[in-house]
């Protein structure tokens, strides 16, 4: 079977309204597949304005806002409806591929298994982890086992890190879990892109050093681990400022958290290769990203990184090379871990220099690829265990 074979639906709960990091490797992988020959046909939520144009067809899934305060942007996807399995039909599908454990992903699984369809599910976020950012973290054991069920349903999973899998092999979720990783743009993301007038037009001197923080401004960032160790770090005396590039809904509190903070707002394509690669110090305090786009971006930038010693980020960052992992939540010792980039011309320097050379090992085709051999496997599997059971009965 040649991947040229393949016919996907692919189920998104967000694949272009909202941009995010998991819908941008979506929508490269999309690319990469049509590129390759296949076929694709993408289920997801959307809205009259969208982020970006999607890649490929894409067919709107029925959708709810999300019923919670500061996720207002984004759909909950509610199901099937007669006009979704009459499309599905049509097209006739080889492999399903979910990427969230939502109403019409599960609807998705069903439909396929009745049809005997394999699937494949990519794991882009820690859900798990959420309930504890809206204090509601006795739900976590639940939401776990709802994701387990979820996931041991499927024929297999593919997750961004090593860790990842790790984690997900640990918990129950899977025991064939592929490593699909990410990739980053190098005409965007590279410390070229760093401009002295941009940062000065911002209010930051030459000589000042800035501590990016990147991603949508949303609790489950960790943006209170963040501005609690910025408060730690101005205990220490080491002189900085702090850059923020990115918008969300709990952009005011964060601005309140961070009194003298400079919010540069959301940006995007070279903007944000501008933004990134004119700050200092890379810090990425959250728990819930299963990669970190955002970080390999930031290497790709120059940027040394200080993050969390969890999922994702424990897979770029070497510690001692590249920047520093630090224990989550702990905002003392992510503190101590800035202060010296903050000092320190030439670890900067040698750190920054050591994570860009690392990030050139990520080629979006390459990575891609191996999700595109997964599906033929699956394909193959499924198509072989069918003609087995058809000979066994015939032999009856």
């Amino acid at each position: 079977m040649e991947i040229s074979d393949l016919r996907i639906a692919l189920f998104s709960g967000n694949y272009n309204y909202t941009r995010d990091g998991a819908n941008q490797a979506l929508n490269r992988l999309v690319g990469s597949l049509l590129g390759l020959g296949a076929a694709v046909r993408v289920y997801s939520p959307t809205v009259d304005e969208p982020d970006f144009e999607p890649t490929g067809d894409l067919v709107s899934l029925p959708s709810w806002r999300m019923p919670v305060k500061g996720r207002g942007e984004y759909r909950l996807p509610t199901g099937f409806n007669g006009k979704i399995r009459r499309d599905l039909e049509k097209f006739k599908p080889n492999i399903v591929h979910l990427s969230s454990p939502d109403p019409s992903g599960h609807a998705a699984l069903k439909w396929a298994q009745e049809h005997d369809i394999p699937v494949l599910s990519s794991v882009h976020t820690r859900f798990e982890t959420y309930p504890r950012y809206y204090k509601m973290g006795f739900l976590e054991p639940a939401v776990l086992w709802m994701l387990r069920r979820f996931y041991n349903r499927c024929d297999a999973l593919v997750a961004p890190s090593q860790s990842m899998i790790e984690e997900l092999i640990a918990q129950g979720m899977h025991d064939d879990i592929g490593l699909w990783t990410r990739g980053v743009d190098r005409t965007v993301f590279d410390p070229s892109k760093r401009d002295m007038e941009w940062r000065r037009s911002l209010g930051l001197a030459d000589d000042d050093i800035a501590i990016v923080f990147l991603g949508r401004l949303v609790m489950e960032k960790g943006l209170d681990v963040f501005a609690d160790s910025i408060i730690e770090l101005r205990k220490l005396q080491a002189p900085h400022k702090v850059l923020v590039i990115g918008d969300g809904p709990a952009r005011g509190w964060f601005q309140d958290a961070l009194p003298g903070g400079i919010f540069a707002g959301f940006q995007t394509g070279a903007d944000l290769g501008k933004a990134l690669a004119s700050g200092d110090i890379f810090f990425n305090p959250s728990i819930t990203e299963t990669f970190g786009n955002v970080t390999l971006e930031a290497m790709a930038s120059g940027l040394p990184v200080v993050a969390a010693g969890a999922t994702g980020a424990s897979s770029l960052v070497e510690c001692g090379d590249s920047g520093c992992l630090v224990a989550p939540g702990n905002t003392k010792a992510f503190a101590e871990a800035l202060a010296p980039y903050c000092t320190d011309h030439e670890l900067r320097t040698s750190h920054g220099a050591a994570g860009e050379m690392n990030s050139r090992e990520y080629s979006w085709e390459a990575i891609n690829r191996v999700v595109a051999d997964m599906y033929v496997r699956l394909v193959q599997e499924r198509e072989a265990l069918i003609a087995k059971e058809m000979a066994e009965e015939i032999a009856a």
